[in-house]
């Protein structure tokens, strides 16, 4: 799991140290012999279970899914690290976040364990993507296996029920940790660091559901069981010293299931994507309010970087970006989903609202490197 805004603290293994303590006076014994008796009141029934918007429990979701998910497990002679994937062929291709392998571009060992298992099996790398952070891999002679089922990431609204699924800090490959949430916004920007290294990932859902480092790769499901995203990053220590509680962030699937046909080719993907190069931010009702904005859908440019397309261009920060190429952009996600019908190089006509008027400007999109 990728820290988010703030400094990495990943190590090449997790290790934990529980310590359970009694607080209290000083230790003895009590005694007495007209010790009175007391009558307990008990109950045989089962504590119950949450039960979600599409009519299944939270237990009942989890039975379902479970058997899809895996641990992840990259390891070397300098070291390793810990994730999660997602089955989505019966025959053992599983997605996962590409800083969960990347080590493996340089022969690290894959092995993945199956949930509700205790064995480690070999798996080996088909494709990466470094700059979407989304690679996939195959299971050494699988067949049979159960699959995910995507959902639809472009219905979601802010407040919808979330469950997260993962090897969270490696506590026990096999047994992943469940964790439950809503939407907390929509079409987030983030700069994730790992290490020495840093990506800005786009239109990213925001959850309150507890991810943690391990969560990397696996399933955010709807209340269906549905795979809305897939769990990248986490808030972590900002700017100022303070800390982040309870802002995790996971990839739309829609964008995922985009790269998968380019996935399969094998090798690293991320030299073809065109890249316009902004940072942005759902525009809607509230946000449109609050900073005074005359519409209240598109994308709202929030930093272009120096030097490149947007920037050659001249777009500015508080541009309101409603259409890319002919494609209408109502909100973050769909500046992604617009951008990736083109090739880096393509001229593409970029219309926006400045201000109180509509501008139309012609981008030379650019590609996004390693």
């Amino acid at each position: 799991m990728r820290n988010a805004n703030g400094a990495a603290r990943r190590n090449n293994r997790i290790s934990l140290l529980l310590v359970a303590a009694l607080v209290g006076g000083a230790a003895g014994h009590f005694a007495s012999s007209n010790s009175p008796t007391v009558n307990f009141q008990t109950s045989n029934a089962s504590p119950g279970a949450a039960v979600l918007a599409s009519g299944l429990s939270v237990p009942q979701l989890v039975k379902k899914v479970e058997p899809s998910i895996v641990s992840v497990n990259v390891s070397s002679s300098v070291g390793g690290d810990q994730g999660t994937g997602m089955i989505i062929s019966s025959n053992g291709l599983v997605l996962t976040n590409n800083h969960v392998i990347s080590s493996a571009v340089q022969g690290a060992k894959i092995t993945v364990t199956r949930s509700g298992t205790t064995t480690a099996l070999s798996a080996t790398l088909i494709g990466t993507d470094p700059s979407d952070d989304v690679a996939l891999i195959r299971i050494d002679n699988a067949h049979g296996l159960p699959t995910v089922t995507f959902g639809d990431s472009n219905k979601l609204v802010v407040g919808d029920t979330l469950i997260a699924i993962g090897n969270a800090l490696g506590l026990s490959a096999g047994t992943p940790t469940v964790t439950m949430g809503i939407v907390s916004a929509l079409g987030r920007t983030v700069t994730a660091t790992s290490g020495t290294n840093s990506e800005t990932l786009h239109s990213m859902i925001q959850t309150d559901a507890a991810i943690n480092p391990g969560n990397s790769g696996g399933p955010l499901l709807d209340s269906r069981g549905h795979v809305i995203g897939m769990n990248t990053a986490v808030a972590g220590t900002l700017p100022d010293g303070s800390n982040a509680q309870n802002i995790g962030f996971a990839i739309p699937i829609s964008r995922v299931h985009s790269l998968i046909a380019g996935l399969l080719k094998g090798g690293v993907l991320a030299n073809a994507r065109a890249f316009l190069g902004v940072e942005i931010i759902s525009n809607d009702p509230t946000v449109a309010q609050t900073y005074g904005l005359g519409i209240t859908y598109g994308a709202v440019v929030v930093v272009v970087d120096s030097g490149t397309a947007a920037d050659i261009a001249g777009l500015q920060e508080g541009d309101i970006i409603t259409n890319i190429g002919g494609y209408a952009v109502a909100t973050g996600q769909d500046v992604q989903k617009a951008l990736a019908h083109f090739r880096p190089g393509s001229h593409v006509k970029i219309t926006l609202y400045r201000g109180s008027g509509v501008t139309t400007l012609t981008a030379t999109l650019g590609m996004k490197g390693l």
